[in-house]
């Protein structure tokens, strides 16, 4: 059996079955470790151990070839998605990770796992009842951790990206027409919440960027609103986190409709407070009766109350966004000016999304020209 010595931190072997391996020893958090790299040449295992000491030189995990989906999916979630993701899409990718694809797919290596792996998968999951969008969901957060794997070199390629997501067909979106609005803000008028639903409906605020609205973010005298938060629930508990994109964060004019409401809520919470016989002030805009953040399913609830209340079909909380960028778009406001209220991230987004509006820019358009040339 031939023996061909490296440096002081690796060593190639041919073994007894007639395929090699590379040795590598290296210092890992104070203990001396050892991985093995195999191949069919000598060649293949030097190429592997050349590659990994590369990557402990520059400060990178040194990863066994034997390491598993299950080892690779658990340690990304840590190193990679706990640090750059929102709590609660961090909880969603670690539910998925833990609940779905470490039982199908765990036991695979992770240099083995093949695109008809992935795509069994998908089918399988589709077959036990989730929907389209959940399975999509599953692949997108198992491509997202493959990309990380194909640039740190522990795969060659991304077999997520390389199965095919299930067919989706969405059902045309749902928005409020001019008179379904005003008829929902005259539903909610006077209720303790009026001005939250107007200002989701006049400036198009997610739900969690409503909620995480805190008076220092409000400047009625200037007649703006600024996004630097949204509420979400993590672990138990409501908490401020940094806004969906870079994008979200913005500072937006408030129509007089929207100021006139806060200027009111403001002396509507003022009244609750002296009124309260306990109030815990953390200085948001809209709060429970007792001065605390309101949880999400709280304010949805209510939300379908006072929708069933004025006589409109089902909606979303989140309607209301769509509504007041598909009112925009309808008047002949700028696209780019709508991504910047809505805080989109590209302005393709936007202009995909409210596509449906585009005949009426259409015929606006054309009655302008009508009118530059002079025609009846």
């Amino acid at each position: 059996m031939a023996r061909h010595r490296g440096n002081n931190e690796g060593s190639i072997r041919e073994r007894p079955d007639g395929y090699w391996e590379a040795r590598m020893t290296f210092w890992e958090q104070g203990t001396r470790r050892r991985k093995s790299f195999y191949g069919r040449t000598r060649q293949e295992v030097a190429d592997k151990l050349a590659r990994a000491l590369v990557e402990q030189q520059y400060g990178l995990p040194v990863v066994s070839e034997r390491e598993t989906v299950k080892d690779y999916l658990e340690r990304w979630l840590e190193d990679v998605a706990r640090p750059s993701l929102r709590p609660r899409t961090y909880e969603s990718y670690r539910g998925i990770i833990t609940r779905h694809l470490t039982p199908a797919l765990g036991r695979t290596r992770l240099a083995r796992l093949s695109p008809d792996q992935v795509q069994r998968y998908i089918n399988q999951k589709q077959a036990a009842g989730l929907s389209p969008r959940t399975v999509t969901y599953h692949r997108a957060v198992l491509r997202k951790a493959l990309n990380d794997a194909m640039r740190w070199g522990l795969v060659s390629r991304n077999a997520a990206a390389l199965a095919a997501p299930p067919k989706q067909d969405r059902p045309p979106a749902r928005f409020l027409t001019p008179e379904e609005a005003r008829h929902f803000l005259d539903t909610v008028a006077g209720h303790r919440l009026e001005a939250l639903f107007t200002v989701a409906l006049a400036v198009g605020l997610r739900q969690g960027e409503a909620l995480g609205l805190r008076w220092d973010d409000v400047d009625l005298e200037a007649g703006t609103l600024t996004v630097r938060y949204a509420l979400q629930r993590s672990g138990g508990a409501l908490v401020l986190v940094e806004p969906k994109t870079q994008r979200s964060r913005r500072t937006v004019a408030l129509p007089a409709v929207a100021l006139r409401a806060l200027r009111e809520h403001r002396t509507r919470q003022l009244e609750e407070r002296i009124a309260a016989p306990y109030w815990d002030d953390q200085g948001f805009v809209f709060t429970s009766t007792i001065g605390t953040a309101i949880d999400a399913r709280n304010l949805t609830r209510e939300f379908h109350r006072l929708r069933a209340e004025a006589g409109l079909p089902w909606l979303r909380f989140h309607d209301l966004r769509h509504g007041c960028a598909s009112l925009l778009m309808a008047q002949g406001v700028n696209p780019r000016v709508v991504m910047e209220i809505l805080g989109h991230s590209q302005i393709t987004l936007t202009l995909g999304t409210y596509s449906h509006v585009a005949p009426t820019l259409a015929r606006d358009a054309a009655d302008k020209i009508d009118g530059i040339l002079g025609v009846g």
